[in-house]
């Protein structure tokens, strides 16, 4: 059943509002965490690992080898858990009273407000 005019219309509305405001989001920065390249590279290995001792642990087959699988599944576990887990990054050289104020001098909801209209103004 083919879509009205009218309703063609709002969702082609919504999905130029969707894109904006995917892209607002992925831009945005993440406060004091990122992810690391480091811990990317030495999760997907650990991830590597884990498999390989899963595939081991199908082959070996008997106590041993549920032993080696559920060893290899937690290796994969912690792998994926180390590569999406993000690091603090360096401090930034903004002076703590300066900071503190900024904080102190609106409230949460008034800050929220601010960059929701920052955010709708396209800046």
């Amino acid at each position: 059943m083919p879509l009205s005019e009218q309703e063609q219309r709002l969702l082609d509305e919504m999905e130029r509002h969707l894109l904006h405001n995917d892209a607002d989001v992925v831009s945005a920065p993440s406060g004091d965490r990122a992810l690391s390249y480091r811990n990317l590279v030495y999760g997907a290995l650990l991830l590597l690992a884990g498999v390989g001792g899963l595939i081991v642990g199908v082959v070996l087959g008997d106590v041993w080898g549920v032993v080696v699988g559920v060893v290899g599944f937690a290796a994969m576990l912690g792998g994926v858990m180390f590569a999406v887990t993000p690091v603090r990054k360096p401090v930034s050289s903004v002076p703590q009273e300066r900071a503190a104020k900024q904080h102190s001098s609106a409230s949460f909801m008034d800050r929220m407000n601010d960059r929701w209209d920052r955010r709708q103004d396209g800046h």
